[in-house]
């Protein structure tokens, strides 16, 4: 019954480890783990996928005793948690304020169309199907390939179009969100 009412505040707030160990572990691990990520090619076309969702429980997973050994206090989790957002918010600053670091952190938009036809090789590094490209542009309302004068996989995943005859087809999300942005 005593062991109901004890707390042990000292394994609570007191690292059990060092400081700036749990810095170092924390800054290597989300640096890996964003080069990994940035380097996967985009394969679900803008959304979440079961393989997506299933990386990042996995990296989580691998991820949690690389970061921070065993911890058990709430102040070594704190210090995880500010490491990652502070490696997070570094790395969007300096994407904002150098436009090389940018073309780093978001890659420039991939030809995936040229005047109605497919480019087969930018297809294949992005491992996209004609048929998954094909469904893509009928969800924009693209009926017919040669309508396309030009089409891109964005950073985020998402497929931009230019028609033919200068019309541009874009998600009706990505118009809410751009406004949205605007206040």
């Amino acid at each position: 019954m005593e062991k109901w009412f004890f707390i042990n505040w000292q394994a609570i707030f007191i690292p059990s480890i060092s400081i700036f160990e749990l810095i170092i572990r924390g800054s290597l691990v989300y640096l890996a783990l964003f080069s990994v990520l940035r380097l996967l090619p985009s394969r679900q076309l803008g959304t979440l996928g079961i393989t997506d969702l299933l990386v990042v429980v996995l990296f989580a997973e691998a991820a949690q005793n690389a970061m921070a050994s065993n911890y058990t206090s709430i102040t070594e989790g704190a210090i995880l948690v500010g490491t990652v957002i502070f490696w997070s918010y570094l790395l969007n600053w300096l994407g904002y304020k150098l436009p090389q670091f940018q073309r780093f952190l978001n890659p420039p938009p991939l030809l995936l169309v040229k005047n109605g036809r497919m480019i087969e090789r930018h297809l294949q590094r992005e491992l996209i199907t004609d048929d998954e490209l094909m469904s893509k542009l009928r969800q924009q309302g693209v009926e017919f390939l040669a309508d396309v004068k030009f089409a891109y996989i964005e950073a985020d995943g998402r497929i931009s179009i230019i028609m033919s005859n200068s019309k541009t087809s874009s998600v009706p999300e990505q118009k809410v969100a751009l406004k949205s942005d605007l206040h």
